[in-house]
C-alpha cells in the first residue's frame, strides 16, 4: 500500500500533466506588519482644528425687470392685461442672492487660505469664519477652474494657525486618514477613514469643467465628506496635507463612502503660481494628440502601446518651432515615461514656461530625442490657439453611422497610419460592437472605399450613401473594403434605429 507521500506525489505529477495549479497561500511571513489603528485621534486634530476655516459666499442673482418677458402668451390676445398683471405680482422685488457654504485651510500666517475654485468662482461676498467664531473679510488672490483651486486672504493684525504641505507620494491605499471641514455649514467637523485608492480618475463632473486633462489622480477616501467638505483638508497620520476635498460621488447629495480631494503635487504648485502670479502659468508645447491603440502600436512599430501619438501641430506652437512632426509618438518628457496619451498634458503643464525640456520620440521605427523650449498654455488661450486648436477640422472625432466612427483621409491620417496617396476612401476608427458591421468583421483600420460600387470620399458621403440605402428600404449595403492594401466586399445589414446602445 502506497505511503500518503507516495500518494500526494503522484497528484502532484497528474496535476502538472493535465495543467492543474494549485490555490495560491499567502503566508503570515509575506504579509508585512502593521501599526494598530490608533485608539484616539484627539491628540493629533487638536492643533489641527484651528487653521480650518468656515467659508460662506454670497452671489446677487440677476432677474427679469420686464414682465412681460416672462409671459409666454403674450401675443396681442385679450388675455395679455390680466398675465401682465399677474406676471408683475410675481416678480420679486429688488435683486435675489445665492449663498453657499464651504471650507478651507490656512497656509500663511498672514492669512492667506485655500479652498475650491466652484465655491468661489461667482461669489460677489467672501467671509471666512475662524475657529473661534471671528468673522473676516476675505479677497480673492486668484483661482484656477481647470484643477478646482481657489486662493484667498484675510487681513489680521496678528499671525494666524497654519497647516503644512506634504506630498502625497507616501500615501498607500489603506493608510488613515482625516477630513476637516464644514459640512451642511454646520462648522468644524472632524471625520476619519482611509485612503481608499490613489489616482483616480473621476473625468467630467455635472456643473464643472473637464479638469482630467490637469487632474486624473485624486485621492480618494471613505472618511465621511459632505456637501459643504469642500475646500477643506484631508491630512495623513503626520497631521500635513496630502489633499483637497473637492468632490463627492453620491445619487443624494449625501456621503455614500466615496469622497475625493486634489493631491499636494498638484495642489501645491496651483497655489504657489497664484501666489506669485495672481493666476496659473502652465507649460503648453501646441500640439493634438491621440491615443496609441494597440493597432497603432503594431503599425508604428512600437512594443507597446504607449505614450501620445501627435495627430497635428498648431502653428507657430513650440512644437512647430521644434523639429517635432505629425505621426511622431511622445515616449518620455524629459525622464518621465508616458505611459498613457492623457498623461503628456499634465507632464507638460507642470512644466515650466520657457524651460527647455527634452522629449523623446518614436519616428519611423527609431528612438530620437527632440529638444524643446515650452511655451505658456493660458498665454495660448488668451490669444485664442488653443480655441482654434479646439475647431480644427482636423481633431473631429468623426461622425458616428451604424456603429461605425468614420474620418476622412488627411496627410497627417496616411503619414501616422503608413497609408500611400494612392489609397482613397474613408478611415474607420472605431467599431462598436452592438452593430451588425462589427459582426461582419469590419475593423479599425479598414479604409471604406465603396458602397453600393459608389466611390466615398468623406465620412458624410458614408453616412448619405447608408441613409438613402434605408430610405428605399434596402435592409444591407455592399462595401469595398481596403484592409492593408488588399480589398474585399463586405455586405452589412442595416441595423435598426432602436438597436443602437
Amino acid at each position: 500500500m502506497p505511503r500518503p507521500f507516495s500518494l500526494f506525489f503522484a497528484y502532484f505529477v497528474f496535476l502538472v500533466s493535465i495543467g492543474g495549479s494549485f490555490p495560491i497561500h499567502v503566508s503570515a511571513s509575506q504579509v508585512k506588519p502593521h501599526a494598530s489603528a490608533p485608539s484616539s485621534f484627539s491628540q493629533m486634530v487638536k492643533p489641527l482644528i484651528p487653521a480650518v476655516v468656515n467659508i460662506s459666499t454670497t452671489t446677487k442673482l440677476s432677474y427679469r425687470t420686464d414682465p412681460s418677458q416672462g409671459n409666454p402668451s403674450s401675443n396681442g390676445s385679450p388675455f395679455d392685461e390680466l398675465f401682465k398683471d399677474f406676471f408683475e405680482r410675481m416678480q420679486p422685488e429688488g435683486p435675489r442672492q445665492s449663498s453657499a457654504v464651504g471650507s478651507g485651510f490656512i497656509i500663511d500666517p498672514d492669512g492667506y487660505i485655500v479652498t475650491n475654485n466652484h465655491l468661489v468662482s461667482d461669489a460677489d461676498h467672501i467671509v471666512v469664519t475662524l475657529n473661534d467664531n471671528t468673522e473676516l473679510k476675505a479677497e480673492l488672490v486668484g483661482r484656477d477652474r481647470r484643477t478646482d483651486i481657489a486662493v484667498l486672504k484675510v487681513n489680521v493684525d496678528y499671525k494666524l494657525p497654519y497647516v503644512d504641505w506634504t506630498a502625497h507620494d507616501d500615501l498607500q491605499v489603506g493608510d488613515w486618514i482625516i477630513a476637516i471641514g464644514n459640512p451642511f455649514g454646520l462648522g468644524s467637523t472632524v471625520t476619519s477613514g482611509i485612503a481608499s485608492h490613489l489616482a483616480r480618475d473621476i473625468g467630467d463632473r455635472p456643473g464643472q469643467p473637464d479638469t482630467s486633462d490637469f487632474v486624473d489622480c485624486y485621492i480618494q477616501t471613505d472618511a465621511s465628506i459632505n456637501l459643504g467638505n469642500s475646500g477643506g483638508p484631508m491630512f495623513d497620520m503626520n497631521g500635513k496635507v496630502v489633499g483637497i476635498i473637492t468632490a463627492i460621488f453620491s445619487p443624494t447629495g449625501g456621503n455614500v463612502g466615496i469622497g475625493f480631494a486634489i493631491p499636494t503635487d498638484i495642489a501645491k504648485k496651483v497655489v504657489d503660481q497664484i501666489l506669485k502670479y495672481g493666476r496659473t502659468k502652465r507649460g503648453w508645447i501646441g500640439v493634438r494628440i491621440q491615443m496609441v491603440t494597440d493597432d497603432i502600436a503594431e503599425n508604428l512599430g512600437l512594443k507597446s502601446a504607449a505614450g501620445a501619438l501627435i495627430g497635428s501641430i498648431v502653428a507657430n506652437g513650440p512644437a512647430d518651432k521644434s523639429k517635432l512632426q505629425s505621426g511622431d509618438v511622445i515616449l518620455k518628457v524629459a525622464n518621465q515615461s508616458v505611459i498613457r496619451s492623457r498623461d503628456l498634458p499634465r507632464m507638460v503643464g507642470n512644466r515650466n514656461v520657457g524651460e527647455q525640456v527634452p522629449l523623446t520620440i518614436w519616428r519611423k521605427g527609431k528612438e530620437q530625442i527632440i529638444p524643446l523650449t515650452v511655451g505658456e498654455y493660458e498665454e495660448a488661450e488668451k490669444s485664442g490657439v488653443i480655441l482654434n486648436q479646439a475647431k480644427d477640422k482636423s481633431v473631429k472625432k468623426g461622425i458616428k453611422t451604424q456603429g461605425l466612427t468614420l474620418q476622412q483621409l488627411t496627410p497627417e491620417t496616411r503619414q501616422r497610419l503608413d497609408i500611400d496617396t494612392n489609397t482613397s476612401g474613408v478611415l474607420v476608427v472605431d467599431v462598436d460592437p452592438d452593430y451588425p458591421a462589427a459582426d461582419r468583421g469590419i475593423r479599425s483600420g479598414d479604409i471604406i472605399v465603396e458602397i453600393s460600387q459608389e466611390e466615398v470620399h468623406t465620412p458624410q458621403d458614408v453616412a448619405d450613401k447608408i441613409q438613402q440605402a434605408a430610405k428605399v428600404g434596402r435592409k444591407s449595403v455592399l462595401l469595398l473594403v481596403n484592409r492593408d492594401n488588399e480589398v474585399r466586399y463586405i455586405a452589412v445589414q442595416l441595423a435598426e434605429p432602436e438597436a443602437k446602445s
